[in-house]
């Protein structure tokens, strides 16, 4: 029976989310499609959990369609739930959403409260959960009400099967629009989970961080190491066992430019003069200043997430080492 070690939460840091009293771990797993499928082994997917949950990451984000097939990473957890961590429930923070195509016909994706409703008893049935800690709409639906996808997540709360919810790839407007929606409902907008990374500043660009300061909402980012871009792993071209080399929709070869190598590369070289790797760097460049409540990080091994957790020991950075980046990204 697997036993938590008993030190898990004296190094890796928490922050508060937003004005609210829930904490999360500046580092996060997601998981995404690592987990869940039939060529990721049942004994590597538990090794990852549990020592994700050795070093303090008490923070597992899912979504309805995450496997493949969808729904197989929810399965997926939700086993290793009840093998290894039924006793632990209420240490850890466990988010589910619902946005992305599911099931067929008009009842399957997007925001409708039909959709979202009968997601969230789908995502709780699949991991033997009564409540979720956060529920996400994923993504806004352009045809349907925000007061309806808005009103659906607040009933989550009152039928007791959310804790809290979130917003997921929402523009600064639309954010401002759900959290006034959602604050006259009185369920308040917990976090925003948007894609953010040094190579990625539309959050930054965009305006979203600032509407998040405003708002007193926490955030959690995705793709922090830009689809493994931001690693050693290409520091050379292209592996044959990478992402870009395979059929991935999420990354392609024709992503990694000669001129994407070289600025990786100097990249590299000011993590190294960092101490860090050059996922390390990343993962600590989206936590600096404290805006970013936390960083979500997929993992296909221990090491993997023990490698992102070792980030946080140095999240500072000084102007010359932020303007060295800012000059090599936008170059």
């Amino acid at each position: 029976m697997y036993t938590a070690h008993p030190d898990r939460y004296a190094d890796l840091p928490y922050r508060r989310t937003g004005r609210s009293g829930l904490k999360l771990p500046a580092i996060s797993l997601g998981l995404w499609h690592n987990f869940g499928p039939a060529d990721r082994t049942v004994e590597t997917q538990r090794a990852i959990l549990r020592r994700a949950f050795d070093l303090g990451v008490t923070h597992f984000d899912l979504a309805n369609n995450y496997g493949p097939p969808p729904g197989a990473a929810e399965l997926a957890f939700g086993e290793a739930l009840k093998d290894d961590f039924a006793r632990y429930r209420d240490e850890m923070v466990i988010s589910t959403k619902a946005g992305y195509l599911m099931w067929p016909g008009p009842y399957g994706e997007w925001g409708s409260r039909k959709y979202l409703l009968s997601s969230l008893d789908q995502s709780l049935k699949r991991m033997g959960l009564d409540y979720v800690d956060v529920f996400y709409s994923h993504r806004p639906d352009p045809e349907t009400p925000l007061e309806e996808t808005m009103g659906a997540l607040h009933s989550a709360v009152q039928q007791g099967k959310a804790l809290y919810v979130g917003v997921s790839n929402y523009s600064a407007e639309q954010t401002r629009e759900a959290a006034r929606i959602l604050g006259e409902l009185g369920t308040p907008l917990l976090i925003h989970q948007p894609r953010y990374s040094m190579l990625d500043r539309r959050p930054e660009d965009e305006g979203l961080l600032d509407a998040l300061d405003e708002l007193q909402v926490g955030s959690i980012v995705f793709s922090p190491l830009e689809q493994g871009l931001l690693t050693s792993r290409y520091l050379d071209g292209i592996p044959e066992d990478s992402r870009a080399a395979s059929d991935s929709p999420f990354l392609n070869s024709d992503a990694v430019t000669e001129d994407l190598v070289g600025r990786l590369r100097s990249l590299h070289e000011i993590a190294e003069g960092r101490g860090q790797t050059l996922a390390q760097m990343a993962l600590a460049w989206v936590l600096r200043g404290g805006r970013v409540t936390s960083a979500l990080v997929g993992a296909s091994s221990p090491q993997q997430i023990e490698d992102s957790v070792a980030a946080t020991r140095n999240l500072d950075f000084d102007a010359d080492e932020l303007a060295r980046i800012d000059a090599i990204v936008k170059r």
